[in-house]
């Protein structure tokens, strides 16, 4: 009875003293933050939380974005992480736990006939054991372990957010690269074949004495230099198709297309204050999980410094008879416990601290540096989309400008009031300034995908919706 009350006393002053925990708490680091962003957009909805894609308005896209939710491997591996994270926390906070189990064992034998009779004989042992251990968190050690490992379950998931980002926004900027080019193309191909009627009018013209061979010439490399533009052309798009393919998760091919780059609306930018990216980037989320993680494991650390304490047990029956094995006389018991105390470790548990302090700190590091990079890619994006717009606009007037320039050029060299020299100088600008027109309509419908990149937002929710992607319990 006595023990019986002795053993009560210890449990439950282990268990009073479990409530203890060395180490710092986490305390969120104070962030210096903007009080605006260098450039505003004025009249912008909040947008950052819904399916922002849908508003360029082209079902292909939609269904690219939703495919590639499904099927990219990148995505896959980042749910897979988080399985593996969520097992190691099961790993980690079961110690938390008495640990039990059993064991159930037969043998026979023949002792030595070289000296005693009496152990040459042959017999056999059965046996079945039910045995019992557990650790003691007085210090907090496991608890902290535990804590840790929740946090880098959430970092997992918050990674995998982060890959939802990147690869919706890459799969919708690498669309609108791919139709900005099949425009290139088509700029490219309708110029090639006005020059080739073109260069047949001149060659007809040319062995008909109308004009000089430097004339011919001049239409001639005129022809060549568009033709010479095509296959490179071809060879973006058929490169760009292929990496779009792999971001679908799907080996190399064709991609479908949608609505011409023209015809494709600008998603209206999102609205939020710098504060707000402390909440709503999966990277910057992430990156305080992974703080929150190093500076539990600082604990974990500066817990192996004070005792510790195990207590095991074991009930079972044993006998060499088979059939007398659940008697009462073979039942065997046993309980007892443990006491351990470092005194001299020659620095190993100094250094474990120390590595558990440096880790914390680089933690901190990172996660402040992952607050400045969303700073400065906000900052960078709204830059981007305000100046693109203006430059857009001014690119527009220069098209309409030289188209103009173009057919007087024509026109004046047709009746004889200037050389053919000055049509090809504005054929050749003219040109130019196409491809660079449908160039600055793709740099400005990025602008807007790298402005929502930037924001973050509860759209990655909505995107994950969209393409069913599978979901994960924490």
């Amino acid at each position: 009875m006595r023990k019986t009350v002795s053993v009560s006393l210890v449990t439950a002053t282990a268990l009073l003293l479990g409530g203890c925990m060395v180490g710092p708490d986490y305390v969120r680091p104070t962030i210096d933050t903007p009080t605006g962003w260098r450039v505003t957009e004025q009249g912008a909805r909040n947008l950052a939380n819904t399916a922002w894609w849908e508003q360029f308005n082209d079902p292909v896209l939609n269904e690219l974005i939703a495919t590639a939710l499904r099927e990219n491997k990148d995505l896959l591996i980042a749910t897979a992480r988080i399985e593996e994270y969520a097992g190691r926390y099961g790993v980690t906070r079961s110690q938390l736990y008495p640990q039990v189990g059993m064991g159930v064992d037969a043998s026979r034998q023949r002792g030595s006939v070289t000296n005693d009779d009496a152990m040459s004989q042959t017999y056999s042992t059965y046996g079945a054991l039910l045995g019992a251990s557990w650790e003691i968190d007085l210090w907090g050690k496991i608890r902290r372990q535990s804590e840790a490992a929740r946090a880098q379950i959430v970092a997992s998931e918050e990674g995998r957010q982060g890959v939802i980002l990147t690869l919706v926004s890459s799969v919708a900027g690498g669309y609108i690269y791919l139709r900005d080019l099949d425009r290139q193309l088509e700029i490219a191909r309708s110029t090639a074949r006005a020059r080739g009627d073109s260069f047949r009018i001149f060659k007809d013209r040319y062995e008909g004495g109308v004009i000089s061979i430097l004339e011919l010439s001049q239409n001639k490399a005129q022809y060549e230099e568009a033709l010479a533009t095509i296959p490179q052309f071809e060879k973006n798009i058929a490169q760009q198709e292929n990496a779009l393919s792999v971001l679908l998760g799907r080996n190399p091919g064709p991609i479908p297309r949608g609505k011409d780059i023209d015809r494709l609306s600008a998603p209206v930018a999102p609205e939020g204050l710098p504060s707000s990216l402390l909440e709503r980037r999966p990277d910057i989320r992430e990156a305080e999980q992974k703080l929150i993680a190093a500076n539990a494991l600082i604990g974990a650390a500066k817990a192996a410094y004070y005792p510790s304490i195990s207590l095991t047990g074991a009930l079972g029956v044993a006998s060499g008879n088979l059939s007398d094995l659940f008697n009462s006389s073979s039942k065997v018991w046993q309980y007892g416990g443990s006491l351990g105390l470092p005194i001299f470790t020659a620095g190993l548990l100094a250094g474990q601290v120390q590595v558990a302090e440096a880790q914390q700190q680089q933690a901190l590091f990172a996660y402040q540096k992952a607050v400045q990079d969303a700073f400065r890619g906000v900052n960078d994006a709204l830059i981007d989309q305000d100046r693109t717009r203006v430059q857009l606009a001014a690119q527009r007037q220069q098209v309409d400008s030289l188209t103009r320039y173009a057919d007087t050029a024509q026109l004046r060299y047709d009746n004889g009031y200037t050389s053919y020299l000055e049509v090809v100088d504005a054929q050749r600008s003219l040109f130019n300034a196409q491809l660079s027109y449908t160039q600055t309509q793709q740099t400005l419908l990025q602008a807007s995908i790298n402005l929502y990149k930037a924001m973050g937002g509860g759209w990655v929710a909505a995107s994950e919706q969209a393409g069913s992607a599978p979901s994960v319990v924490k």
